[in-house]
């Protein structure tokens, strides 16, 4: 048998290309502009740094007048040469211009003792041979020099976006530090939250833009909250005041907030309920279970995003404002991150629950962890997880819960 019956290995890809370098129009983009796109293709990510100057190589090596009209821009050197002029082996070269053809920036035909050499014309002119062409470059020019740009522009953004991250971060540091009329438990709080956000912008290494202002977005609404927050509920019993999140300096006297007919139902829930009636409601996993008795038997309406954001404003202070279902399912491992909870306890629960559903099981956790309801979130999580696989879980009534709580809160804050 021949020592090497297969020759190149052929893909559908490394066909496409083929084709599609037969059908460039040559003379629409000169050996400087193709040069100068070869040393920016590294910054995309698509060829490394020696795939980058290799393929410079071989753009060089055609003559400039071969990308003109009527043109060839073909390359028929060795790998042998190729290797002496970029310094690295043959069968280094060899590797590297498979990569190149695996990308897509350049093509290769192979004659049958797998040397090059040019098809010339009665007049002398190249036809066409058996090399490294060049000419799919020729055809990909305006999509690789527009992947270029766009990395480019997104450099600059994660560049601005890391600068205002660290000033922000200061920022809030400073502000945590000079808020001496506060609780030590609720600094405490606080600061390991920041400490969390600063941990996860530095393991995910080069972050993104996105991830940056998002994190510099909510490092600002920490300061907001951390300048708005209130005296802690043992300062109040001391006090018998409790001070106005829209008054700097003022006070004022606890009332006792009226209670809200819900629906047209004769019973009045709680102000302190978890609960309104819905068609899939948890059950409290604190206190307050005669309340939730009584609200089963309510009208069960239907359970909507903008009810759940109502609910958990909480997403709004880390800065997550889903828009569609699909994107708060998207958002549930940052949200775990946020309240600690562990990949397994979420994994149980979209297995058990679906993900939409787990999204908000996980949403309301945080926001109970986040007011300090719940000690052990993914406990909390599990424990919900566990009521779903017996057709007890009822998430629907803990969402126009909160959202009543947190109504009834704006209203005492309107009121004085």
């Amino acid at each position: 048998m021949h020592p090497r019956p297969t020759g190149r290995i052929i893909t559908p890809q490394r066909t496409h290309f083929r084709r599609l370098a037969e059908s460039a129009e040559i003379g629409t983009v000169t050996r400087a502009q193709l040069a100068g796109l070869a040393q920016s293709l590294t910054c995309t990510g698509l060829i490394n740094a020696t795939e980058s100057h290799l393929l410079v190589a071989l753009i060089n090596t055609v003559p400039a007048e071969s990308f003109g009209p009527f043109g060839r821009p073909i390359v028929f050197k060795s790998n042998r040469q190729l290797a002496f002029e970029i310094g690295r082996s043959v069968s280094r070269v060899s590797r590297l211009l498979s990569r190149l053809f695996d990308a897509g920036l350049v093509t290769m035909r192979d004659s049958g003792n797998y040397k090059r050499y040019p098809i010339r014309s009665g007049h002398g002119e190249i036809m066409g041979g058996c090399g490294i062409d060049l000419r799919i470059l020729v055809v990909r020019y305006t999509e690789l020099d527009k992947l270029v740009r766009q990395a480019q522009a997104e450099k600059r953004d994660t560049d601005a976006a890391s600068r205002r991250y660290r000033g922000t971060l200061r920022a809030v540091r400073y502000a945590l530090s000079t808020a001496e009329q506060h609780s030590d438990r609720t600094l405490r709080h606080v600061g390991a939250r920041i400490d969390r956000i600063n941990v996860l912008i530095r393991a995910a290494g080069s972050a993104s833009s996105r991830m940056l202002s998002r994190a510099t977005a909510l490092l600002e609404r920490l300061i907001d909250w951390l300048m708005r927050l209130p005296i802690t509920a043992v300062e109040a019993q001391e006090t018998g005041k409790t001070a106005s999140p829209r008054l700097e300096n003022g006070i004022h006297k606890r009332n006792t907030i009226p209670k809200i007919r819900v629906h047209s139902n004769s019973k009045w829930p709680s102000p302190n309920a978890d609960s309104i009636p819905n068609s899939a409601c948890e059950k409290s996993l604190g206190p307050d279970r005669n309340e939730i008795s009584q609200a089963q038997n309510l009208p069960k309406p239907a359970v909507a995003l903008q009810d759940v954001m109502k609910a958990v404003p909480i997403l709004q202070v880390y800065g997550l404002a889903p828009k569609s279902w699909a994107e708060l399912a998207r958002n549930m491992p940052l949200m775990c991150r946020f309240a600690g909870i562990s990949e397994d306890a979420r994994t149980r629960a979209v297995q058990q629950m679906g993900e939409p559903q787990a999204a908000v099981a996980v949403a309301i956790t945080l926001e109970k962890y986040s007011r300090q309801e719940v000690r052990s979130p993914g406990g909390y999580l599990r424990a919900m997880t566990n009521r779903a696989s017996v057709g007890e879980l009822h998430l629907a009534r803990s969402v126009f819960g909160l959202a009543a709580r947190n109504c009834q809160q704006e209203l005492r804050r309107d009121c004085f």
